[in-house]
């Protein structure tokens, strides 16, 4: 498991987005990521992304009682 820059991630919550103490430590490291630009590149899976995964995960068929 990787460390966090915990320093590095305060300042940018608190400096840079002026999150309040309490704002900042509400927040996880995913959220604040994204509230920070850096997962912004990322788009919506498309039907492709969708068609790979239910063929990768096929709802199951058959008789048996689920």
């Amino acid at each position: 498991m990787s460390q966090l820059d915990w320093p590095a991630m305060m300042r940018a919550g608190m400096l840079g987005l002026r999150l309040s103490p309490h704002d900042f430590w509400q927040l996880t490291p995913a959220e604040l990521r994204l509230m920070l630009g850096h997962d912004a590149g990322q788009s919506a899976m498309g039907r492709a992304g969708l068609d790979a995964l239910m063929q990768a995960y096929p709802d199951k068929t058959g008789d048996s009682d689920e």
